[in-house]
């Protein structure tokens, strides 16, 4: 792989994402541009940034997602890269050749691995060629065709799920209890796919019920070498939206882990991937056997857990990575050591369905200590605008064993103050406070269906 010093990065972002990114690139003696809508020109990551961009309004349409005003803003800045973060365009294998045709490095795989990974039909049937287990479910191509469709879901057995082929992020599928709902649902999962991602082909797969959602983490450079670096549990979810994530994942044997991360490099290897990425499985505690889901080709929001177990700075090995550098470790690769958890804390209000609560922060008081880690983008005056997603701060924290880490996230947790919007805190703590998730008996489906049902009693 050619090498190219990276000297200017654009970060095609905002947010939390946006400052992390800057401050690797920092770290490297590497300079920054930021763009900004106009919602984001007080933005944290705008003030520290070398050069400044505005490339739009509010909506993100006209902004974050125009990729010609990002292209032309790096052009304008003479920077040599683009980081694309995650959410936006950081999976769109358009924009990332559009980058390339205009001469900019994109910091990712290639374009045509993020196409292939992107259709979850094609990646599926990449799975199965590198004999990674995958769901029982209708293998090829998505349709439109509703009868082929309500035949699969016979042939597979219910409960299944329907599951848009350009879906990803946790949206775009569809629980099927029966072939008496099956019609009406995949009407509506058709539907809102074709308005969700422009494209309504759907696939069938069998629903696992009661599963964990595990995932590993993949740093691959061009030089052949495939590394896993351990694996994240995230199976806390709402709504398919994950809310709480660590690492590693409680309850898996040695002898699963290690199919785990088999099964991930030979995915990585049969698809020549490239940069940092993470492949997504439900896992059936009972039986102990996994199955692909999918794979994201981006950083992830939860990477900050594995770095914490691990030692690592992800971000920067994305950078040197895409300047043709090898894994800074890639002859020493660090064992995971100890246990982290990462809480999401968003602008939402619990007590109204989780509805956006955007506003101004009038308070904040953010914790600190021996192994905890506060990536966010906000201080007092900061405002979470309607517009984006309502993230505010990831609180991360790292303990010996993972009953210390859970004590150290609910102390954090009771000493975060955040006045002006209301926020997930609450629900949080809940989640560490409840006995099943301190004894890992959670599942994807626990916290909607146990949980709430609990707490709500």
């Amino acid at each position: 792989m050619e090498r190219t010093m990276l000297k200017r990065v654009l970060i095609a972002n905002r947010g939390e994402i946006a400052l992390r990114i800057l401050r690797a690139c920092q770290a490297k003696g590497v300079e920054t541009v930021a763009v900004c809508s106009q919602a984001d020109e007080q933005a944290m990551h705008v003030q520290l940034a070398d050069y400044v961009v505005h490339i739009g309004a509010a909506d993100a349409k006209r902004s974050y997602l125009n990729q010609a005003a990002i292209i032309g803003a790096a052009l304008l800045a003479k920077a040599d890269a683009i980081h694309p973060g995650y959410g936006f365009l950081a999976e769109n294998a358009g924009f990332a050749e559009k980058c390339a045709a205009a001469g900019l490095i994109f910091v990712g795989p290639q374009p045509e691995t993020i196409r292939l990974m992107a259709e979850k039909a094609r990646a599926r049937q990449s799975a199965i060629e590198a004999n990674v287990p995958v769901i029982p479910g209708t293998d090829g191509a998505a349709t439109t065709d509703r009868a082929a469709l309500a035949q699969a879901a016979e042939n597979i057995g219910y409960p299944v799920m329907i599951k848009a082929s350009a879906g990803g992020g946790g949206r775009g599928m569809t629980r099927v209890g029966g072939p008496e709902e099956f019609a009406e649902k995949a009407m509506t999962a058709i539907s809102e796919a074709r308005s969700a991602f422009g494209d309504g082909s759907v696939y069938v797969e069998k629903c696992i019920e009661n599963a964990r959602h595990v995932e590993v983490q993949v740093l691959c450079d061009g030089e052949n070498t495939f590394l896993e670096l351990g694996e994240r549990d995230c199976s806390v979810q709402r709504r398919h939206q994950k809310l709480v994530e660590e690492a590693p994942s409680p309850g898996l044997s040695d002898k699963l882990r290690k199919s785990l991360f088999e099964a991930s490099i030979k995915l990585c290897e049969a698809v020549a991937y490239t940069n940092a990425g993470t492949i997504e499985y439900l896992v059936d505690m009972k039986t102990g056997e996994f199955y692909f889901i999918e794979m994201n080709t981006r950083i992830q929001v939860e990477h900050p857990v594995t770095e914490m177990i691990t030692g690592t700075d992800l971000v920067a090995e994305q950078l040197g990575i895409a300047g043709g550098e090898m894994i800074s470790f890639a002859n020493a690769r660090p064992s995971p050591h100890g246990h982290a958890i990462e809480l999401r804390i968003n602008a939402e209000d619990p007590a109204m369905n989780f509805a956006p609560s955007p506003g101004r922060i009038e308070a904040l008081v953010l914790p600190g200590g021996p192994g905890i880690r506060v990536d966010t983008h906000c201080e007092v005056g900061a405002v979470i605008p309607p517009y984006y997603d309502s993230m505010i701060a990831k609180i991360v924290v790292w303990g010996p064993t993972r009953d210390q880490a859970i004590d150290r996230m609910i102390a954090a947790l009771k000493a975060t103050r955040i006045e002006g919007v209301a926020t997930t805190i609450p629900t949080g703590l809940a989640v560490l406070q409840d006995p099943d998730f301190r004894a890992g008996n959670h599942h994807t489906r626990w916290f909607e269906q146990v949980h709430l049902a609990r707490t709500s009693a």
